[in-house]
């Protein structure tokens, strides 16, 4: 009889789950089948397909923050490379395009690509590059928005700079921390805790800090040709697209199972394309008089190399942790960039830089400390 009753009850409770209902130990082992199987209706199935996405075996650990770790070295070393560049260069010597620079930096990713594809494939290079080229101009389609918005954003940081002061424009920009953040949750379904957002907010406001401690102020006479509204409109319009990009290139990585090599290759032919024509529209004139190699040096072509490499080590990181955790890696490397530069260049560190550096150092602190997570306490039988 007291079996039958519990039975009846659990019918009656009718919301998928027996807690709180005690079986008869005769029937212990049917009640454990029914406790499994109603529990498994009430478990949130979104949380279930997040553990299977996320890869916590030591190798994935390995690259993930060994990529963190090399793109913040790859971004100072570039930063101060691309300084020498700049300064080094003997007067009778003309200085190298930077749209040309550009350009053999996406010819060379695409270089390595194909030989990390043709040496993973076994010689079988244009084999895979025509199945996942030529025969998938969908795939090429999507891997091209990332291009194109890359593109649109350098235009608008032209414009912004145009019509901005440069400390106005470097806060304003910083706001593509925040936007990369949203774009995930959009995007990905990526949640923050609190505890994140308060870290994200840190950043954005000590990277701001630190580079409006290191720009100069523009003159008056600079000021009356500006537009502020248009200036603000693009540089918001820039931060947006730089989290919506980056996200999207995200996506993309991880919702296939498409190499990691083959992906660059279908955004980096876009790449290529979009690079050549804008040294033939903006610096057609300059490679006429002085050549498309005009200046270039061994140091020019470090700082070609070096870029692109860091191009494959932002795929990497991309791939392997994520957009949010790459905006910390970069804001980082701003901060050691300008020590470093306080070390061996002119630059020196004012008061609003250390409280900006600050800043940055205490909100990757912050972020990085692994989230508390309260156990549910199981319901034992009486």
């Amino acid at each position: 009889m007291m079996k039958e009753e519990t039975n009846e009850l659990e019918l009656v409770s009718g919301d998928g789950s027996t807690e709180g209902f005690i079986p008869d130990k005769s029937d212990l082992g049917g009640a454990k089948k029914r406790v499994r199987k109603t529990d498994l209706k009430t478990r949130d199935p979104t949380k279930r397909r997040a553990k299977k996405k996320v890869d916590e075996s030591p190798t994935a650990v390995l690259i993930k923050y060994g990529a963190l770790f090399l793109l913040v070295a790859q971004m100072v070393g570039l930063v101060l490379l691309m300084r020498y560049s700049r300064t080094s260069q003997p007067k009778d010597q003309p200085l190298y395009l930077a749209s040309t620079a550009v350009f053999m930096m996406e010819v060379m990713k695409l270089g390595i690509c194909c030989c990390v594809i043709a040496y993973q494939s076994g010689g079988q290079l244009m084999s895979e590059l025509n199945v996942h080229v030529l025969q998938s101009p969908v795939e090429m389609a999507k891997l091209s928005v990332p291009s194109f918005l890359y593109t649109v954003q350098n235009n608008l940081l032209y414009l912004a700079l145009t019509n901005l002061d440069a400390a106005t424009y470097q806060v304003c920009y910083q706001l593509k921390i925040l936007t990369t953040a949203v774009f995930s949750m959009v995007l990905l379904q990526r949640k923050f805790s609190p505890k994140k957002w308060a870290a994200l907010i840190l950043l954005t406001v000590g990277v701001s800090i630190v580079q409006v401690s290191g720009s100069r102020d523009q003159s008056k006479s600079d000021s009356e040709k500006q537009s502020q509204f248009i200036g603000l409109v693009a540089v918001l319009c820039a931060a947006c697209t730089s989290g919506f990009s980056g996200v999207y290139f995200e996506k993309i990585l991880k919702g296939s199972q498409t190499s990691l090599w083959l992906r660059n290759v279908q955004m980096g032919l876009p790449s290529v394309i979009i690079a050549l024509l804008t040294v033939f529209v903006k610096d057609s004139a300059a490679v006429a008089s002085q050549g498309f190699f005009g200046g270039y040096s061994s140091i020019v072509w470090t700082v070609v190399t070096v870029q692109a490499v860091g191009g494959l080590i932002v795929a990497v990181v991309v791939k392997y942790a994520d957009n949010v955790l790459k905006v910390f890696a970069t804001s980082f490397s701003i901060v050691v960039s300008c020590v470093l530069s306080a070390i061996f260049f002119d630059f020196h560190a004012s008061f609003a830089f250390i409280v900006g550096a600050g800043l940055v150092v205490l909100a990757t602190v912050l972020y990085s400390q692994p989230e508390k997570k309260l156990r549910r306490k199981p319901i034992l039988p009486t």
